[in-house]
């Protein structure tokens, strides 16, 4: 028998598509505007989630018994705030211009309602084992969409990747700039990542009709 069952591999593949956090359950589109006009910030965002999520369920689940349901709130913003402040000092340690550039959003991995709703919904319920899975599994498919959209707007709107000029020098009017491309300065502005957002979920939906019959 291998490592994951059937049931828990669905805790990973199904937030990456049937139950993605963000195009089905629309959580967390806030980082999706705000820091994904480059692929850079955008997959670090994406691994410090996934961080946060699958260390934070794994502690909400071997707490959840020892939890007065009173406090379970406060609890689980000590924990988030606990994971989200090693993110910050180690992106600070080691990567600050970076650390500077995403600024206040990774402080507010706090109030990420994928997160919360996850330590509600699936920690307080389920052992520690089962809780990783599905926090890697949601932080995944968060993550996937932020990549994808900062994948799209940093080449369509700059013509780079992670800063490198990947379609040409558009200085020199080399590649396709020699052919008469301009890049679309609308793609780095933070209406165009919901369009990009809305675009990913008309794709996802129109390939898989039981997602609106179910809406």
């Amino acid at each position: 028998m291998g490592l994951l069952s059937r049931k828990d591999a669905k805790l990973i593949t199904d937030p990456l598509a049937d139950n993605n956090p963000i195009t089905i359950q629309v959580l967390g589109i806030c980082s999706a505007l705000a820091i994904t006009a480059q692929l850079k910030p955008s997959i670090v965002m994406a691994i410090s989630v996934l961080f946060v999520m699958g260390v934070g369920n794994v502690v909400i689940s071997l707490l959840r018994n020892l939890i007065p349901s009173k406090i379970r709130i406060i609890v689980q913003l000590i924990v988030v705030a606990t994971l989200v402040i090693i993110v910050d000092q180690v992106l600070k340690a080691f990567a600050y211009s970076l650390s500077k550039e995403l600024s206040v959003f990774i402080g507010l991995i706090i109030t990420n309602c994928i997160i919360m709703g996850r330590f509600e919904a699936f920690a307080l319920g389920n052992g520690p084992w089962k809780s990783f899975l599905d926090g890697i599994g949601n932080a995944a498919g968060y993550g996937l969409i932020l990549v994808i959209v900062g994948f799209f707007r940093e080449l369509l709107g700059s013509g780079t990747l992670f800063g490198f000029q990947v379609l040409g020098d558009p200085v020199e009017k080399t590649g396709l700039y020699a052919i008469g491309y301009e890049n679309n300065g609308f793609m780095v502005l933070p209406p165009m990542a919901l369009i990009v957002v809305g675009i990913i979920i008309w794709v996802q939906r129109s390939r898989n009709k039981d997602l609106i019959e179910e809406n």
